[in-house]
């Protein structure tokens, strides 16, 4: 038996804007995992995915070319040169939440890119889990970025600009966000169609935005490897202003994010593809309990504390 993991993400600032050619940051979330564990099957009839979590069966020699899980596992059979359906089972677990902008389907696909190579005896890098990876989310989310993958497979905060290589950097001061789940689904595949339609109406104005956001994300950067976070407060907040010009915040979304704000957070904004999902708040060591209490008081489902920090790809 073999198994594997790969954390949750979320994105710090730079959402919509990375479709189109600009900067995005994104950091990984270890309080929430995906696992793969891969053990003989016993009976003989090929390899079978049991996604306990979506309560599915997945048969490989079956499955139809739409299905992203055993898109990933084809594609990452071959890599290896092994037959399409070894005899294997492969058991899928996670605790990130689903549909929440925290990157639950690439990680998932990215710990079974890792149980699949381990159990034929090798250790992907990261940039090979991040392509096979990517399979996966353009059928998830028909025209994604690449960010999600890509953070996931690294385990580290990337910055990513769609077409080129990440850039795996290091954050001089540890930072502390405050994750909380808004209730309502996150839409991705929607939300970055409509935002491409509205678009195609006025390139001018969206472009001009993208520009906006852009230039957040490079501040961003410079605060973070400059050791002074405190700066990304209102950066989160004008970035937020940015995608609801966007038009991919929701009210839910807003009121949440104005009720971490006054319990004490220095910043905060949507987190992802938007049309509900996760928002994120900076906070420090005295405002996190306040702002993760009155999060959950304002009926947010879950809410996750996570310090962002420079850190090797933990083995357990």
């Amino acid at each position: 038996m073999v198994s594997a993991h790969a954390p949750g993400k979320v994105i710090l600032v730079g959402e919509h804007a990375v479709v189109y050619g600009r900067p995005a940051i994104a950091v990984p979330v270890w309080e929430t995992v995906a696992r793969a564990r891969v053990t003989p099957n016993a009976a003989g009839r090929g390899c079978v995915i049991h996604a306990r979590d979506l309560g599915r069966t997945i048969a490989l020699a079956e499955a139809g070319g739409d299905e992203p899980l055993a898109a990933v596992a084809r594609a990452t059979l071959a890599h290896l040169g092994l037959p399409t359906a070894p005899d294997w089972q492969i058991d899928l677990t996670s605790t990130i939440p689903m549909a929440s902008g925290m990157g639950s389907g690439a990680a998932v696909c990215a710990a079974l890119v890792r149980a699949l190579f381990a159990q034929a005896g090798e250790v992907p890098d990261p940039a090979t889990v991040s392509d096979l990876v990517y399979r996966a989310e353009q059928i998830y989310h028909g025209t994604p970025s690449g960010i999600d993958n890509t953070v996931v497979a690294y385990g580290q905060p990337v910055w990513f600009v769609r077409g080129s290589p990440p850039v795996v950097f290091t954050p001089a001061r540890p930072f502390t966000l405050v994750i909380a789940d808004s209730g309502e689904p996150g839409l991705t595949k929607q939300t970055v169609a409509a935002v491409r339609a509205r678009r195609q109406e006025n390139p001018p104005r969206y472009e001009t935005w993208f520009d906006e956001i852009a230039a957040l994300v490079q501040a961003a950067r410079a605060a973070i490897e400059q050791g002074v976070p405190a700066q990304l407060g209102p950066l989160f907040d004008h970035n937020h202003a940015l995608l609801q010009q966007l038009g991919v915040s929701t009210a839910r979304l807003d009121r949440l994010i104005a009720v971490a704000r006054r319990a004490g957070a220095a910043g905060a904004k949507l987190s992802g593809g938007g049309g509900g999902g996760n928002l994120i708040a900076l906070v420090d060591g005295v405002s996190a309990p306040a702002v993760r209490a009155a999060l959950l008081a304002a009926g947010a489902p879950r809410v996750i504390v996570t310090t962002v920090a420079a850190q090797p790809f933990p083995v357990a």
